[in-house]
């Protein structure tokens, strides 16, 4: 396969992901309004671009966190690349560019939600995007369900599943942040609280996961969840599904040699979270963990860039 399609597969894939896990991010905050019965004043927006690694360029562009603000930023914003927008126009310029390898389902599907986007974007509320939040899930998971049941398993799929496996550990484990940062201003240490149980119950909404973790777990506390979304072997969306299912894809693409440089960094980030401890995460710090980990994940981006896209 050429790099330039692999390239495309790859981030047409991840682009995808991204855009609904930050639809996922928004919706956190408005679990959290209605559980906790918030206003719009009184709901605090901040953590999630404080989460999204993007709070730099926010913080150069607005004046000030507030709903409308880091709504637009998130979701319309043309100039940051990691919005909605941007992330769904760039999927369908990858997807442009290899309509020859890919089902047209998936070509159809991409296209639907680029125009569904469009007509969406002089809306500013959380409250007047909600159904739009919802078609992007919904759409993702008709995406991945195009993906898995109409490509063939071939190096296209592989490249595509890997992409999509990577983002989606990456943005699991920065919802989990998003915990650390409404906590943070409040206290000085992991409690559970009522309150606290709602903030983590909004956290296992945002990503599905409240059914499948009540199955595991009998209440909702810091810990417990903590341990479901960085090391459940089962749930799809735990990080450390997520990192095995990239690690077999490109165990795949290079016949389970492990000599490239992509295999041995992403054997190093599968050998972390498989031998990291709840416990020891929290106690020493489960924001410094992410950011550890966040680091740990773009070596292997940048490694999988080198030995498969860069020629």
């Amino acid at each position: 396969m050429l790099s330039r399609v692999a390239n495309s597969i790859y981030w047409m894939a991840r682009y995808l992901e991204r855009a609904d896990c930050v639809a996922r991010f928004i919706d956190v905050n408005t679990h959290l309004m209605l559980d906790l019965a918030l206003d719009q004043n009184a709901a605090q927006w901040y953590p999630l671009i404080a989460t999204s690694g993007d709070d730099e360029d926010f913080n150069q562009r607005y004046t000030q966190a507030d709903e409308r603000a880091v709504v637009r930023f998130m979701t319309f914003d043309q100039k940051n690349p990691n919005s909605i927008l941007q992330s769904i126009f760039r999927a369908r310029e990858n997807a442009r560019t290899v309509r020859e390898v890919i089902p047209v389902e998936m070509w159809e599907k991409i296209n639907e939600i680029y125009h569904l986007t469009q007509s969406q974007s002089r809306k500013r509320s959380v409250a007047d995007l909600q159904d739009y939040y919802r078609e992007i899930r919904q759409s993702g998971h008709l995406f991945t369900g195009l993906m898995h049941n109409t490509m063939s398993r071939d190096m296209g799929w592989q490249f595509a599943h890997m992409g999509q496996m990577l983002e989606r550990a990456d943005k699991t484990a920065r919802l989990l942040d998003v915990k650390y940062f409404l906590l943070l201003p409040h206290n000085d240490v992991w409690k559970d609280s009522a309150y606290d149980a709602v903030q983590w119950g909004a956290v296992l909404k945002s990503v599905n996961a409240l059914e499948m973790y009540r199955q595991q777990f009998h209440t909702i506390n810091y810990r417990d969840v903590t341990q479901f979304l960085l090391f459940s072997k089962a749930f799809p969306r735990s990080v450390q599904f997520c990192l095995e299912d990239a690690e077999a894809a490109l165990k795949t693409l290079t016949n389970g040699n492990g000599d490239s440089k992509a295999a041995r960094e992403m054997a190093t980030l599968c050998r972390t979270i498989r031998t990291s401890d709840t416990s020891h995460i929290i106690s020493t710090g489960l924001h410094e963990f992410i950011d550890i980990f966040q680091a740990n994940l773009n070596l292997v981006d940048e490694a999988i860039y080198e030995s498969y896209f860069e020629n």
